[in-house]
């Protein structure tokens, strides 16, 4: 793929000539190969990398109104989610073809540069909800009082999740998320991470841990 100078002598272009084909990303003109047809496109290569694919996108699907914001910050010129589907493709996935499997414990659901919450926790409510705590850790480089809180509540069974992109503010140390009753006996997996007011600067997210959800 290659892109095009804003004062390009082609001017704006957009659509298909012969086996060029012109368009823009973000604003970014740039022009690319047509696509090639391919004659076998069931290669074990082939099988493999969908089978990778498959595995990152059932964890990211349910997530990707939240990942437009925890991924916000990402600089490679690509899409949140396609930025998110690259890290945890990279880095959360585990196991050998056929039988791939995510590490939700290395999986990462916002990526920056703002600090993350210090001795985070979760416990299960007798209200049905879980309680996320942590450490104020405001006097940290970089770290306000007011930054606020992204949680995310993960199932992985119903390939569900529950999330707040502007919760409680750092110093508060406490958010409350309520479950739904059809979480009830299920197993899920919990992430934390933070945004300066403005939701121009995010933190890594954080494995918190995982629970069973036993009584709603």
């Amino acid at each position: 793929m290659a892109t095009l100078s804003p004062k390009s002598i082609l001017g704006t272009i957009s659509g298909r000539i012969g086996d060029v084909v012109f368009s823009s990303w973000k604003g970014i003109p740039y022009i690319r190969a047509k696509a090639v047809s391919i004659k076998n496109p069931k290669t074990q290569a082939q099988l493999d990398q969908r089978a990778k694919f498959s595995t990152i996108m059932k964890f990211l699907k349910p997530l990707t109104i939240f990942l437009r914001v925890g991924f916000k910050n990402d600089k490679t010129p690509m899409s949140t989610f396609n930025a998110a589907m690259s890290y945890n493709l990279k880095n959360a996935l585990k196991g050998t073809y056929p039988a791939y499997n995510l590490d939700f414990s290395r999986a990462r659901v916002s990526q920056g540069s703002l600090p993350g919450a210090l001795n985070p926790k979760v416990q299960l409510t007798l209200r049905g909800q879980i309680e996320y705590t942590w450490d104020d850790n405001s006097f940290e480089t970089d770290s306000r009082a007011d930054d606020s809180v992204l949680l995310v509540v993960y199932n992985s069974k119903k390939q569900q999740a529950i999330y707040t992109v502007d919760g409680n503010q750092r110093y508060r140390g406490r958010q409350l998320m309520t479950l739904p009753f059809s979480f009830e006996g299920d197993e899920v997996q919990c992430y934390i991470a933070f945004q300066n007011q403005r939701q121009t600067v995010f933190s890594n997210s954080q494995f918190v841990g995982k629970i069973r959800i036993t009584r709603i």
